[in-house]
């Protein structure tokens, strides 16, 4: 007699739901007894819910990453608050409740990301708080193939300014004050940056990555970008206005091509339709642990009420992605 379940969510590919129908077996042992097997099944399904093991703490949660045999990855470079836990174990972002996080790829706003990302239910919110999925192949077909294309030929071009008290301090950001160590993780990276400013007090920094990428086992092309998160469009017509009014053209985040041109509006439009024609969202119970293929399948956040605790880590880094990017453009200098 089987001590699991599998099933879906209302025929969906994701995610592939295994439920344990007693109490005998931890989720590590679970997994590192079927580990070849659940690894296909991640492959085809995209994302896998594992629920009823009672994994309800960053020890359990971390004994199950350690089963998967996948490596840990520090969260460097980030773009979202977050707090370490332990062993590689973080909280998942941490934005004001009433706040919804756009749906995305870890990490795709960079040129390492972790293949594999998994989430952990500790205390689910009292209303909401939803971790929502969107499958990549439906999200490219509903973009199109002619964006599909331009992202694909241009890639595209983050560009931070770290102005204090707005967004991550670059301190938090590349875990360090010293701003020789920032210059040496960009430096390895191919990430261009400058101190702008009378003083040199304003980090500028300038990324060109990659717009799609191609699944390393399953050969698809798969949208791979947060251009739609640091487009300023994306943040509403009123907050957008106030920071370019504040701001200038240093906004603290923007997104273009990588070959220069802007999104035009339309473009961010198609993107953000296409994630939230896709979404499709499970109520979290506690002790779920959410196991996803980060090249296939997106992710965010609903608001929620009350008490709201997922844990979150980040596996198997890709290196760097075997499809060429275009030059990352100079950075002028400039001063105010």
């Amino acid at each position: 007699m089987s001590l699991t379940r599998e099933s879906s969510i209302s025929g969906q590919r994701a995610p592939l739901i295994i439920t344990r129908l007693d109490g005998s077996q931890p989720l590590c042992e679970f997994v590192a007894a079927h580990r070849l097997r659940l690894e296909r099944q991640l492959v085809h399904h995209g994302a896998i819910l594992f629920r009823g093991f009672g994994v309800l703490d960053a020890g359990a949660f971390s004994e199950f990453v350690a089963a998967t045999g996948d490596p840990r990855i520090e969260y460097r470079f980030g773009s979202t608050p977050r707090s370490l836990v332990k062993e590689r174990i973080y909280t998942s972002t941490e934005y004001p409740a009433n706040l919804e996080i756009a749906l995305h790829s870890e990490n795709s706003y960079h040129t390492v990301w972790p293949r594999k990302v998994a989430f952990c239910c500790v205390v689910p919110a009292a209303e909401g708080g939803e971790t929502p999925i969107a499958d990549l192949r439906d999200v490219g077909r509903d973009v199109g193939e002619a964006l599909m294309d331009r992202l694909e030929e241009a890639g595209v071009e983050y560009v931070r300014h770290y102005h204090p008290g707005i967004d991550l301090p670059w301190e938090t950001v590349f875990g360090t004050r010293d701003r020789s160590r920032v210059a040496e993780f960009c430096d390895t990276r191919n990430i261009d940056h400058a101190w702008l400013g009378r003083h040199a007090e304003l980090l500028r920094t300038s990324e060109t990555c990659q717009g799609v990428v191609y699944h390393p086992l399953t050969g698809e092309r798969l949208f791979f970008n947060q251009a739609h998160l640091f487009h300023e469009t994306s943040l509403g017509e009123d907050l957008a206005g106030s920071l370019r009014a504040t701001f200038g053209s240093q906004l603290p985040r923007h997104s273009r091509y990588g070959d220069g041109p802007e999104f035009e509006s339309d473009e961010i439009a198609r993107i953000m339709q296409a994630f939230t024609r896709n979404a499709r969202r499970f109520p979290w119970e506690a002790g779920d642990v959410l196991w996803v293929d980060n090249q296939q399948i997106a992710h965010g956040r609903a608001p929620f009420k009350g008490e709201r605790r997922i844990l979150a880590a980040l596996m198997d880094s890709s290196g760097r992605p075997r499809i060429a990017v275009p030059r990352i453009h100079a950075l002028a200098e400039e001063s105010t």
